[in-house]
């Protein structure tokens, strides 16, 4: 859990002030990914359970509520997220920039640890009966935090439906989602939405470089402009396997892509796909628009691509990398996933 505010989070933060004089019971923090959407609903949150907070809202940091909320055992707080945050924090063996891997004994989301879900089960909403049906242990607010909203699947969007529709008082409900149109109506329409865009590319590219990343315009631009994912792929060391993709979506040649495929079949499967996804974007936009956002540093090789790319096929390709996403997050068998993939391209670019 970050315990202060990134650069770009400051005007946020304005607004959330302006918010809290008449606080709904529910509020859905949504914008693009790798912006800091879940750390600053958590500070928020801990702001909300401070027992001495600062003159501009933030939490003291210091008082026995806030110690409580650093170590995930606040009595009036709880966390809903998948099982599957649990389980890759646990293997990192240390804080995520969404939190820690505990969560105050909550006995449903253990189990969705325990089973690696990437959805939030019912169990983990209907715990939330038990948490709200007692009196506060601070005599103070209760804080629900749910991420991602759009990890929700059809029986605990409905579960957790029936708890929006019937507030209890002091109880306040976070919830965060990148994308709106996986969370279901009924609940989008009980919730004050606060949008969250994406930072200024100067602001980003300062905090960056005062991070120590170097190449500090390619990363960002390669992750859409959102500084944190940016940050992340800076610090995990894939340049050289992003520019061997890369460098086999230039020039697609049948050899290559058996070679790209074998020697990347470590690399997560989902990562490629974006990266593809990413690509063809480009030469869509390209194409289109004249504009290139992801990968401006191969603009010539794009443009290229753009002005002899057929629109069917193109479109076709862009479909089909979206639903190779949907089943790449356990291959049976990366290797040949990755080269089916790839000859895809290749036909594309023939």
């Amino acid at each position: 859990m970050a315990d202060f505010l990134y650069p770009w989070q400051q005007g946020w933060w304005q607004q959330w002030q302006q918010m809290r004089a008449s606080l709904p019971h529910a509020v859905l923090f949504h914008g693009p990914a790798g912006i800091g959407k879940t750390a600053f609903a958590e500070r928020l949150a801990q702001s909300l359970l401070c027992e001495d907070a600062l003159p501009d809202g933030q939490a003291c940091g210091k008082c026995v509520s806030c110690g409580w909320f650093a170590q995930y055992s606040h009595p009036d707080y709880r966390r809903i997220r998948p099982g599957a945050i649990d389980v890759a924090e646990a293997k990192e063996g240390d804080d995520a920039d969404d939190g820690d891997a505990s969560d105050g004994g909550n006995e449903a989301v253990a189990k969705g640890a325990r089973a690696g879900s990437k959805v939030i089960r019912i169990a983990q909403v209907r715990e939330l009966a038990d948490f709200m049906n007692i009196s506060t242990h601070r005599q103070g607010r209760r804080v629900v935090l749910l991420y991602p909203a759009d990890a929700l699947n059809a029986e605990s969007s409905n579960a957790l439906l029936k708890t929006l529709e019937e507030p209890l008082p002091g109880t306040v409900m976070l919830l965060v989602a990148d994308n709106l149109d996986g969370v279901l109506p009924t609940i989008l329409s009980r919730c004050r939405k606060f949008p969250l865009p994406m930072p200024p590319r100067e602001l980003s590219l300062e905090w960056l470089r005062e991070q120590g990343v170097g190449d500090a315009e390619e990363w960002l631009a390669e992750q859409g402009g959102a500084p944190l994912a940016a940050l992340a792929m800076a610090q995990a060391g894939r340049r050289d396997e992003l520019d061997e993709f890369l460098r086999q979506l230039v020039r697609p040649e049948v050899d290559g892509v058996l070679k790209t495929a074998e020697r990347l079949q470590k690399t997560p499967v989902p990562e490629l796909i974006v990266w593809l996804q990413r690509w063809l974007y480009d030469i869509f936009s390209a194409k289109y628009s004249g504009r290139i956002r992801y990968y401006p540093r191969f603009a010539r090789e794009i443009e290229m691509l753009a002005a002899r790319a057929d629109s069917g096929k193109l479109l076709r390709i862009l479909k089909a990398t979206g639903a190779r996403k949907a089943i790449a997050d356990h291959p049976l068998a990366p290797r040949l996933f990755i080269e089916d993939m790839l000859l895809d391209y290749l036909e594309f670019c023939s």
